[in-house]
């Protein structure tokens, strides 16, 4: 079954003529961000969205994340059509996002005096559908799935960026939503953490989560299962990923190799 299902997606801006510059101020300037694009993601799939500057890859995340509507085409996410408009019969935009989709971050966008476990819970106050119901114990299980059922109640400061960053994988899973859109995830982390985060991602996708990764980076795309490629604000390549590497045994390689440059195990406790 398709979680996502684009059909022709155009995204036009029409912006007016800076001053000063060749054109009159009455003339618009208009960029085709996306140029008629078809895309679909099946339900359990792991996917990249790569594509050089200027390419209209975060226009596509924008409107995969109903931040944005799309000029022109169709967008059925889980069922539901989004590009009908608000007055419509039906949820909004809004709404949408919040039971549909769940965003992970570069910069992890925790609030930084409330404690995971409150961060965790922040989806589930705006949730309608009656998710909102047993806040504390959802989002309990989701620490806990994510690995961090021992910080619960730390706030962001007490916590590594790899795990500020697993709070938000959380945090977007709190609402079981149709698929976890991630954008450039790693890009703030190092090595070590980075390969922690894709294993994490790995092992979430091998539970039947559905992830959209938007990604600069062709070794992250290689723990992915495919990989779609934009130039121009047209799809370019869609192609599987046939030499799928894992993260968990990357990571395992990695600190055997750099076992010299970590502590004993009680000089980290007392880090």
């Amino acid at each position: 079954m398709a979680v996502i299902e684009m059909r022709r997606i155009k995204r036009i801006y029409r912006l007016a003529a800076q001053p000063g510059g060749k054109r009159s101020q009455n003339e618009e300037v208009v960029v085709r961000a996306l140029r008629g694009l078809d895309f679909s993601a099946e339900s359990g799939e792991f996917v990249s969205i790569m594509g050089p500057s200027g390419s209209g890859k975060s226009t596509l995340m924008n409107i995969l994340g109903c931040l944005d509507k799309p000029s022109a085409g169709t967008y059925t996410l889980d069922g539901v059509e989004t590009t009908r408009s608000e007055g419509d019969a039906g949820d909004t935009l809004a709404q949408i996002r919040n039971k549909k989709i769940g965003f992970v971050f570069q910069s992890f966008n925790l609030l930084p005096r409330t404690t995971a476990l409150e961060n965790v819970e922040l989806p589930l106050f705006y949730n309608r559908s009656g998710y909102n119901r047993n806040r504390k114990e959802r989002a309990m299980a989701a620490l806990k799935e994510v690995g961090l059922g021992e910080r619960l109640y730390h706030v962001p400061s007490q916590l590594s960026g790899g795990q500020q960053q697993r709070v938000a994988i959380a945090r977007a899973m709190v609402n079981d939503p149709a698929f976890i859109l991630a954008d450039e995830p790693t890009g703030n982390l190092d090595t070590e953490m980075t390969l922690e985060i894709m294993g994490l991602f790995q092992a979430l996708n091998r539970r039947g989560k559905t992830i959209i990764m938007v990604t600069h980076e062709m070794e992250l795309a290689a723990y992915t299962q495919r990989v779609i490629t934009l130039r121009d604000g047209t799809l370019v390549s869609d192609i599987p990923v046939t030499e799928n590497r894992d993260a968990a045994e990357d990571l395992a390689q990695w600190e055997r190799t750099h076992a010299h440059l970590r502590g004993s195990p009680e000089q980290e406790a007392q880090a």
